[in-house]
């Protein structure tokens, strides 16, 4: 029994020397984490209707269930790896039906070092959302669904229409309540800073 105790010790000693040899010499080196986002520097680039951008990053984002257009069950997870500028929106909604074209306008410029998220919030009709994307010519733009307004309550939408960027790795960076210009080159160059990160 000695014989096994004794080897059991050197055999778990020796493994150990092994690991912090290991470590040691980089091979076993950790992920680092992702360095945080530099709202200040964003900031500088706020101009005209991003100026009323509330900056609040890098804030931990709840991954809430949407329904996406094939009806599959989407979250935020899965756009996990570059920014996302998520627009909470109803067909009812005046000040959506403006914002919108200019939300398409920034997906077309943006191309895929972002996605533009449009998630209609609360009851909104499947044939009333095609309407509405048809009369105003968007097409290049998700007709996402968030019929009990799950997300939109975890966010803490509390008006419409609601827009929240969020960085890469989830996290809310700002958001803006009301209609705003996302065309604008301002807004590009706010998304494109914060995929360069």
């Amino acid at each position: 029994m000695a014989l096994k105790t004794s080897t059991l010790i050197y055999t778990g000693a020796a493994c150990l020397a092994i690991a912090v040899l290991t470590v040691g010499s980089g091979v076993l080196t950790p992920t680092p984490a992702p360095s945080p986002v530099d709202t200040l520097a964003l900031q500088d680039l706020a101009d005209g209707d991003m100026r009323k951008l509330t900056w609040s990053g890098p804030v931990p984002l709840p991954d809430v269930a949407f329904l996406a257009e094939d009806g599959t069950q989407a979250s935020l997870s899965d756009y996990k790896g570059k920014p996302v500028v998520v627009n909470f929106w109803a067909t009812w909604c005046a000040p959506c039906r403006v914002e919108m074209p200019h939300l398409s306008a920034l997906q077309t410029a943006l191309g895929d070092e972002a996605a533009v998220l449009t998630v209609a919030t609360g009851r909104n009709d499947p044939a009333g959302i095609d309407r509405f994307f048809t009369e105003i010519g968007v097409t290049n733009l998700p007709k996402a669904t968030d019929a009990n307004q799950s997300m939109a309550r975890a966010f803490g939408v509390l008006g419409l229409p609601a827009t929240i960027i969020v960085d890469a790795q989830g996290q809310e960076i700002a958001r803006l309540l009301g209609e705003a210009d996302w065309s604008s080159d301002s807004a590009q160059n706010i998304i494109r800073a914060l995929a360069a990160d």
